[in-house]
């Protein structure tokens, strides 16, 4: 049996195709602004964030995920922009996602420790497929017969986010709204839409154990509905304000070792590996993801304590 085939067969068997609509990164808790619109502006400088994740390594068509991100407060930290671009990719489908987004950002006490912002994100899925090249045991099934080619879907997300100097908590569907009722994408049992609403749930602290160690608990719940609620449950310690290392366990899915360094102020660069716990790690040897930050555009003074997330 071809590697192509146990890749289709896996992913058709697990919902895939229908599930992860949404991005599926392992190092979110360092960058909301993939999951959460409401997150952009929430620190005095810009940064810009690409991640590459290759997803189940060792199988012909697994999945494969380019993003970059950019964001920025304006108008005296009242608000926030951001830009985010996402290239996913699984066999014979490929999705692109471009979001221009936007935040307001309410100051709940007189020196700003403690504020909650409300973002929204508007952009479009660019989606095509090629069906009927991939490889089947048997010929004839109508989902493999017809490809989809740049079928455009517009796109409206929103989100809330509270945060503090040490703690945060947020809520965002990033696909609120899809206008995709008149895009076909040749797969059954998905009614009139494709695309449905995705809820994650996510909050943090941090531990300040002493000056040189500090302890950052964390989890993420997504919701989808008709899927088994699915949640991450992290915990990872920034040593000397320099290194990140921590883990995660994504129930149902994988245990996942993180690796940060920050090099000088500006710069950070992350890695993580997920160990499956499915079935498919009979077939695969893990997803690996690597992720490169930099700020710019930062004032010394405010930002000279770190940047926990």
């Amino acid at each position: 049996m071809k590697k192509s085939l146990i890749t289709t067969v896996l992913i058709l068997a697990t919902g895939y195709l229908c599930a992860q609509q949404e991005l599926l990164v392992s190092q979110y808790m360092f960058n909301g602004l993939f999951i959460n619109p409401a997150y952009s502006g929430s620190h005095p400088y810009a940064e810009a964030t690409g991640l590459y994740r290759a997803q189940w390594v060792g199988l012909d068509g697994a999945p494969t995920t380019q993003t970059f991100g950019i964001d920025g407060s304006i108008a005296d930290e009242t608000m926030g922009i951001g830009l985010t671009f996402v290239n996913d990719q699984i066999g014979d489908t490929r999705q692109t996602e471009v979001f221009a987004n936007w935040s307001y950002h309410l100051w709940l006490d007189a020196d700003g420790k403690n504020r909650l912002s409300f973002g929204i994100r508007a952009g479009f899925s660019d989606y095509s497929s090629r069906l009927n090249e991939t490889s089947v045991v048997d010929s004839g099934d109508p989902i493999f017969e017809n490809n989809v080619s740049n079928a455009f879907v517009p796109k409206f997300g929103a989100g809330i986010y509270y945060y503090t100097k040490l703690w945060y908590a947020g809520v965002s569907i990033p696909t609120l709204f899809a206008a995709d009722d008149d895009v076909r994408f040749n797969i059954n049992d998905v009614g009139d839409r494709y695309f449905d609403p995705h809820t994650y749930i996510t909050a943090g602290y941090v531990w300040n154990v002493n000056t040189d160690l500090a302890v950052k608990p964390s989890f993420l719940v997504r919701y989808l509905n008709g899927s088994p609620l699915q949640a991450d449950i992290n915990c990872n310690l920034l040593i000397k304000n320099t290194f990140w290392i921590g883990a995660s366990y994504r129930t149902g899915d994988a245990v996942i070792g993180i690796l940060e360094y920050n090099i000088g102020n500006d710069l950070r660069i992350g890695y993580a590996y997920d160990f499956t716990t499915t079935a498919i790690g009979d077939y695969s040897s893990g997803s690996h993801e690597l992720m490169l930050s930099y700020k710019f555009g930062r004032d010394p003074v405010k930002t000279k304590s770190p940047r926990y997330f």
